[in-house]
C-alpha cells in the first residue's frame, strides 16, 4: 500500500547516501522527484549536514516547512564508522588525492593504537583539511588547494565523546567515533597517524547516526525514488 507524504507541509527523509554522490546531488535528485510527483515548479528541499562523496550513510533530507528545522538537526552529535590506514598520508587526508608520504609502522602496537584513540576523546582544537568546503575570502578551500594555491585555515574547537577501535587488520584500523558538529573525521585520521609517530589517512567512512536518527531506519536513494513515485496524495490539500 502506498505511503502518504506531505512534502509541502514538511517531511524528514532519512537517506542512506550512496558512495560518490555529493549531498547536493541527493537533494537535487529528490527535489526533482518530488516536484514531478506533486506537479509543482518549486518546493523547498535541503539536507541537514554535508556528507562527503567518498562517504556513505545517513543523510537527513528535509522538505517543505521542515526545512526550518535543518539548523537544529545540524547541531546534533554524529556517529561514524570507518577505517584509518596507517603508514601513509594524502594531501586531502582521504582517498580523494594520491599518497604523498609514507611512514614506518613497525613500532605501532595494538595497545598504542587503543591508547591513542582514548587520548583523543574530549575537547580539542582541530585543523580542518585544506581540501574542505571552508570559505577563504568567499572561495572554498578545496578549490584553492586544487589550483595549488596556499590555503590557511583556523583551528576549530570540537568534541569527541567516543573513539572505539573495533578491529585492526595490518595497517587498517577500524573505528567508531561519536563527535560534535563540524568535526572532520579526515583530520582525526591524519592526527591519529601523527600521534602514533607515523602517518594516517581515511580510507572508508559511514555515518551511522545523527542524534537519535539511525542509519538502520534509512532508505536507499532508489527506494526513496520509488516511495515518492508511488506516494499517496489523496489526503493532501492544496498541492
Amino acid at each position: 500500500m502506498p505511503k502518504s507524504f506531505d512534502f509541502k507541509g514538511g517531511e524528514v527523509l532519512l537517506v542512506n547516501k550512496p558512495l560518490n554522490w555529493s549531498s547536493f546531488d541527493v537533494v537535487n535528485k529528490l527535489r526533482y522527484q518530488i516536484r514531478n510527483r506533486l506537479k509543482v515548479k518549486k518546493i523547498k528541499v535541503g539536507h541537514a549536514g554535508t556528507l562527503d562523496p567518498l562517504a556513505d550513510g545517513l543523510l537527513i533530507i528535509c522538505t517543505g516547512k521542515q526545512t526550518k528545522s535543518i539548523e537544529s538537526y545540524m547541531g546534533l552529535e554524529k556517529e561514524y564508522s570507518g577505517t584509518i590506514t596507517l603508514g601513509a598520508t594524502t594531501p586531502s587526508y582521504d582517498l580523494e588525492t594520491e599518497i604523498d608520504k609514507r611512514f614506518e609502522t613497525e613500532h605501532i602496537t595494538e595497545s598504542s593504537i587503543k591508547e591513542t584513540a582514548q587520548k583523543m576523546i574530549g575537547e580539542s582544537d582541530q585543523m580542518p583539511p585544506i581540501f574542505s568546503a571552508k570559505k577563504i575570502k568567499g572561495k572554498k578551500a578545496y578549490d584553492l588547494a586544487r589550483k595549488g594555491e596556499e590555503v590557511k585555515l583556523n583551528p576549530k574547537r570540537i568534541h569527541i565523546s567516543k573513539f572505539e577501535i573495533t578491529k585492526i587488520v595490518e595497517n587498517d584500523v577500524h573505528f567508531i567515533i561519536r563527535c560534535s558538529k563540524g568535526t572532520y573525521i579526515r583530520s582525526i585520521a591524519y592526527d591519529f597517524g601523527q600521534l602514533l609517530n607515523s602517518g594516517g589517512h581515511l580510507t572508508s567512512l559511514r555515518r551511522e547516526k545523527i542524534g537519535e536518527f539511525d542509519l538502520k531506519n534509512a532508505h536507499s536513494l532508489d527506494e526513496w525514488i520509488t516511495l515518492i513515485a508511488e506516494s499517496d496524495l489523496s489526503n493532501i490539500e492544496d498541492i
